[in-house]
Formats: structure tokens, C-alpha cells, sequence
């Protein structure tokens, strides 16, 4: 089983809120970007207004979830950056779950 990377420091976020490409819906904003390697690196963010920090943390969790039970879907050599809207704190992994693989069709960085 592969360890899922994830994105660390404030250039590497910037680099991809710069330059990739982002699209939203009701939950999430998903930016994403080529990263030249072979392995996907995963960067979440949640601001203070979406609620406190057990709040964020439980976001961060169930973000990392559904991407890890999702990840053999994803095609590699990206850095995705997953970000909450307003409105997450209610939500259910059901729905952070379905909102992820919806904007990763949209973003078409799904297999084929």
C-alpha cells in the first residue's frame, strides 16, 4: 500500500494556486496542477471561518479518506489542493466524498 504525499510549505501551495487550474462546487474548490513526477501530492486548507479546530481537523480527515480509498482512480504526477468552502461543517463523508470525485471528473484526472 503506496503513502499518499501531501503538499508542505506556503510556496508549494502558492505555486499551485498560481498556476493550476481550479473549479468549485457547493463543498470544495480543487486546484490542480502537473507536478513532473510520478506520484500525487495532496494539500488541504480550510480557513477559521469554516469553523474550530476540531471542526478543520475532522474536514482534513475526511478529505484524506476519500482520497485515499479513491487514489488507484487518480492519474499520477499531480499536486491537488483541496480547499473548504463555508457550509463544510455540517457535511458527512458521504458528501465531502461525492463532492471530491466529482470535481476530479470535472478537472478530468480520472483513468479512463
Amino acid at each position: 500500500m503506496r503513502k499518499t504525499e501531501s503538499l508542505k510549505n506556503s510556496d508549494q501551495f502558492s505555486r499551485v494556486y498560481k498556476n493550476g487550474k481550479s473549479r468549485a462546487d457547493k463543498y470544495l474548490v480543487m486546484y490542480v496542477l502537473d507536478n513532473e513526477t510520478d506520484c500525487n501530492r495532496l494539500g488541504i486548507s480550510v480557513s477559521k471561518k469554516v469553523g474550530n479546530s476540531v471542526v478543520r481537523h475532522r474536514f482534513c480527515r475526511l478529505v484524506r479518506e476519500a482520497y485515499r480509498l479513491h487514489e488507484d482512480l487518480f492519474n499520477s504526477g499531480l499536486d491537488i489542493v483541496v480547499v473548504a468552502r463555508r457550509g463544510t461543517d455540517k457535511c458527512g463523508f458521504h458528501e465531502i466524498s461525492g463532492s471530491l470525485m466529482h470535481l476530479a471528473k470535472v478537472h478530468h484526472v480520472i483513468k479512463d
